[in-house]
């Protein structure tokens, strides 16, 4: 655990807990709204096949999940790390421009 602390820059095992656990919550929060989305787009398992289904909630689910999770780490007094988890995971994707390195 120690390892993990130091990579990612935490202090305490407590800090470390309210990260896991906002990666949980996180984790079924944006399943849970991912649902009134696919419904709205009129996406359901019973009208698609499977193999279009959920290639198609995934891609829906990915950019609930990087909205939402800073909000949840906000909630938990997680911001700074959850926010610059979140600037480099835009950096990578393609998103460098818009992010000056400081």
């Amino acid at each position: 655990m120690s390892n993990i602390k130091e990579r990612w820059g935490i202090k305490s095992n407590f800090q470390l807990l309210l990260i896991f656990i906002v990666f949980a919550i996180n984790g079924s929060l944006a399943t849970v709204l991912a649902d009134p989305v696919t419904n709205f787009i009129g996406l359901s398992k019973e009208q698609v096949q499977g193999f279009i289904y959920w290639p198609v909630r995934i891609l829906i689910i990915f950019p609930i999940y990087q909205i939402t999770i800073v909000f949840v780490g906000a909630l938990f007094g997680q911001f700074a790390f959850f926010w610059n988890l979140e600037k480099k995971m835009l950096k990578r994707i393609g998103f460098k421009r818009f992010f000056k390195e400081s």
